[in-house]
């Protein structure tokens, strides 16, 4: 057997990618389950004539648009829990450009996606080429260099032996717990096509495991120091402990020592609605139930969460004096704001924690005084998501009658607009890691997009979307994609007529209705508005319009029997929104010619006296 094999840079790649394999519950299969892909000039000719020839090995869906693939190989890797990774190609110039937006979901939510963009030539000898992008200054420079603030790990390869180092280094990365997240590498059209004598070990096969890292012992100790003395401790929940499949572990870890358990958008289905220890969300997308919790906490335990502003509300949620335990595989997540820091994976620092604190549990009147809290809860959400006979209805309604029909299966989907609090609220997980809001980067479009890639990971089960009119219109093309490879979703387009919560916003810190609802939008055409169920009904998606709360219902049950992607339009209130007791800083003017403006900066100002000063 000869020691080399004589092959394309671009075949080499395909190769690679097909030998690299992953336990996941126990069951090998493929790290790089597909594709998605749409061929142009600087991808077609090479890498797509490879990836044409292992057709059977690692299938390859078409895209409609590069930021819509990349946004649903996002979501098919946090239906995963970063499991496997899905790889995106696009040729150069604006299908590269296109796909960055897409990357920054996954930078800023720690998902791992493989990103191959097309590239100019490396020999430089026909520029300038069709959509490159010249600097004078800096001939390397082209637009796949964008790239780099929205990946953990950038690359232009060269020379095809540059894949031999490259590849290893992207999938040690996008693997990494801690370090997780998107990768890129730019392939220049000559290197795609030119040959090289690869090593053949290169390309055999490799089981993965990801990588489960033990905290410190003086960490722990510490940590359990600080536990022992608490009198009001919670525990934060987030996304990590998705990734480290912990949830069970959270589980008892809760039920054992009494901790009442708060979730953040991330972690939202870490516990089931019903376990005895689950408090609800928290932060601005949360319920003041649960903020009340947390603010009056002495020890936070936040568990593989990056505790971003929506979470902290704006670092105001805290006690000034309360100790943050910082539980995350990340270093740089660990140790934020004052934080006592665990570096380690959650599943193990959980194990770690429950031999030290042996017989240790939080006080009783502590731990009722969570659950009397959950009741109101209950209560606000039996409230919110009631039908009060009016139409149309609140967003909150028809949250709940989804999460009526949903099975403990079933996964549910959001990200930016008013949806992200109303199911963050008002959504009972009936499943564990079955909820998905796209809110580290709050990307608009994310909805169907990833739709089709959770439709992807998740072979049981009905994936449930929930989307904005503004949305909808920004990115729909990837309901075609879902149509076209046969990966269902059941897409709820709630149809406020504008973007209703930045319109919100906008009034709420003193200005005045200006550009977010179609209302009062400049142009002649102000009035007209878009037949979501005909243009659903055009992309291949059997739609549903309703004009009541019996009919959504109705819908929902035919949408379950269906084979192919539903579409549900239903009118809501652009004004009815769920309430939490969280502050948010946003930047209101200083001075201003109205007066409700000046008023809303003494409110800001006011806020921001409770914010924690941190590191």
């Amino acid at each position: 057997m000869a020691d080399t094999v004589r092959i394309t840079a671009a075949e080499a790649i395909v190769r690679f990618l097909i030998a690299q394999r992953i336990v996941v519950d126990g069951e090998n299969k493929p790290l790089f389950p597909g594709v998605i892909a749409i061929f142009g000039h600087g991808n077609v000719t090479s890498l797509g004539h490879s990836l044409e020839s292992h057709r059977t090995e690692i299938p390859v869906w078409r895209g409609q648009n590069e930021q819509g693939m990349g946004l649903a190989a996002a979501a098919f890797s946090k239906a995963m829990r970063r499991q496997q990774i899905m790889v995106c190609t696009s040729s150069i110039g604006p299908g590269a450009t296109n796909m960055v937006t897409a990357a920054g979901v996954a930078m800023a939510n720690r998902l791992p996606v493989l990103f191959i963009a097309g590239d100019t030539f490396a020999s430089r000898l026909p520029d300038p080429v069709i959509q490159q992008v010249e600097h004078f200054g800096v001939p390397s420079t082209t637009v796949n260099d964008s790239f780099k603030p929205v990946v953990r790990f950038w690359d232009r390869v060269n020379n095809p032996a540059q894949l031999l180092s490259s590849l290893p280094q992207a999938l040690a990365t996008m693997l990494d717990p801690a370090d997780c997240g998107p990768a890129f590498i730019g392939l220049p059209q000559d290197v795609a096509a030119e040959a090289y004598d690869f090593p053949t070990k290169f390309f055999e096969t490799k089981i993965h495991e990801i990588a489960r890292p033990r905290p410190d012992r003086n960490q722990v100790s510490r940590a359990v120091e600080v536990i022992r003395s608490a009198k009001r401790p919670v525990i934060i929940a987030g996304g990590g402990v998705h990734y480290s499949r912990a949830e069970q572990e959270l589980a008892d870890f809760a039920l054992r020592f009494g901790i009442p358990v708060v979730e953040t958008v991330a972690g939202k289905s870490s516990l089931l609605a019903t376990h005895p220890r689950y408090s609800g969300p928290l932060g601005v997308t949360g319920t003041a139930e649960a903020n009340e919790l947390v603010s009056a906490a002495d020890v936070v335990l936040a568990i593989g969460t990056r505790l971003e502003d929506f979470t902290t509300g704006s670092w105001t949620l805290f006690e000034s004096n309360a100790q943050v335990i910082g539980i995350n595989a990340a270093r740089f997540d660990a140790a934020k704001h004052r934080s006592l820091a665990v570096v380690g994976d959650a599943l193990e620092s959980l194990n770690d924690l429950t031999n030290a604190l042996a017989d240790w549990a939080a006080d009783k009147a502590w731990t009722d005084r969570a659950s009397a809290l959950k009741l109101e809860l209950i209560k606000y959400v039996d409230g919110r998501t009631s039908d009060d006979g009016i139409w149309p209805p609140s967003y909150a309604q028809l949250v709940g009658l989804v999460n009526k029909a949903a099975e403990p299966e079933d996964y549910v989907l959001t990200a930016a607009g008013g949806l992200p609090g109303e199911l963050n609220i008002n959504w009972m997980s009936k499943g564990i890691a079955t909820f998905d809001c796209e809110y580290g980067f709050s990307c608009m479009g994310y909805e169907i997009a990833g739709g089709w890639g959770a439709a992807m990971a998740r072979p049981t089960g009905q994936v449930f979307t929930m989307v904005g009119d503004g949305s909808y219109l920004m990115l729909n093309s990837e309901l075609y994609s879902s149509v076209l490879s046969g990966h269902k979703m059941i897409l709820i387009v709630c149809d406020n007529e504008g973007f209703a919560v930045i319109e919100r916003l906008q009034l709420n810190k003193g200005g005045a209705s200006y550009n977010n609802m179609l209302a009062d939008s400049l142009g002649t055409g102000s009035k007209a508005r878009v037949d979501f169920r005909a243009h659903a009904s055009a992309l291949g998606a059997t739609a549903f319009e309703v004009n009541s709360l019996h009919e959504f219902s109705s819908a929902l049950e035919k949408a379950r029997e269906c084979t192919e992607s539903v579409v549900i339009v239903c009118k809501v209130r652009p004004d009815d929104f769920s309430e939490t007791g969280s502050f948010w800083q946003v930047g209101v003017p200083e001075v201003s010619a109205r007066k409700q403006v000046e008023q809303a900066r003494k409110e800001v100002d006011e806020g921001l006296k409770l914010q924690r000063k941190g590191i």
